[in-house]
């Protein structure tokens, strides 16, 4: 049986300050889990009311109670497996290939969508700004359906990493060259800005290309999507 102690630390790891604590996060659900166990993530603990499950690992399974395993759960309705794993320690990204920078990205759905996409677009390393959203988060782990296993995600100073880059640094914006026309390089880093105030001023000056994603719609449409912006941007570098 499950102690209150190993439920209070698993629900104080929904908590980014707890995470840091321990170096410890949780995630939830059969698809996430497995992705992990077979990565380089280790495990720390797994939980589930349903001992049939089958993970193809040597990991051992703690019997719960769908009881006990909502009361650890993030979620309203809690899947059946939950497991507890080490945050491992960043490395440091390589210019070989694209690298995809985040400045302040607030929503844990877009973060854990873009990691997806990364996963995607065979972009290995994700360098986020100090202030964006943890990608450990549980809303961004569920959002990445086990993609985070394949990326390499670090949080850094963005003015400091940018400057130092030594390949072109394309930004996204709304009056950038449309990039449909724009000369793409085999390699280089692709910086997309918060949600509702796009790249900051600061990360603007470091940027060496502005593009943009042309809009065909009626013109009352602010912006897309963060996420959907990716997308597109991440399509058409691999297309070129």
């Amino acid at each position: 049986m499950v102690s209150k102690n190993q439920i209070k630390l698993v629900k104080s790891l929904h908590q980014k300050k707890y995470r840091n604590k321990y170096n410890l996060f949780v995630a939830e659900g059969i698809k996430v889990v497995r992705e992990l166990v077979h990565s380089d993530f280790k495990v720390k603990a797994m939980y589930s009311s349903d001992l049939e499950i089958d993970l193809g690992t040597t990991d051992i399974i703690e019997s719960v109670s769908q009881d006990e395993l909502k009361k650890m759960s993030a979620l309203t309705a809690p899947n059946r497996i939950l497991g507890v794993f080490e945050i491992p320690q960043a490395q440091k990204p390589d210019f070989d290939g694209w690298v995809v920078v985040l400045d302040n990205i607030r929503d844990p759905g877009n973060l854990g969508t873009i990691i997806r996409l990364c996963d995607w677009f065979g972009i290995e390393h994700l360098v986020c700004s100090s202030n964006t959203v943890d990608c450990f988060n549980p809303k961004t782990l569920q959002a990445t359906m086990g993609s985070i296993s394949r990326v390499n995600i670090g949080y850094t100073d963005l003015q400091t990493f940018l400057k130092n880059a030594p390949v072109t640094v394309f930004g996204a914006f709304m009056e950038g060259d449309v990039v449909y026309g724009a000369t793409v390089p085999k390699t280089g880093i692709l910086v997309m800005g918060n949600e509702a105030n796009g790249i900051s001023e600061e990360v603007e000056a470091l940027v060496t290309q502005k593009i943009s994603i042309p809009q065909f719609g009626e013109s009352t449409t602010e912006s897309l999507n963060v996420a959907t912006a990716t997308a597109i941007l991440l399509n058409e570098i691999r297309r070129s």
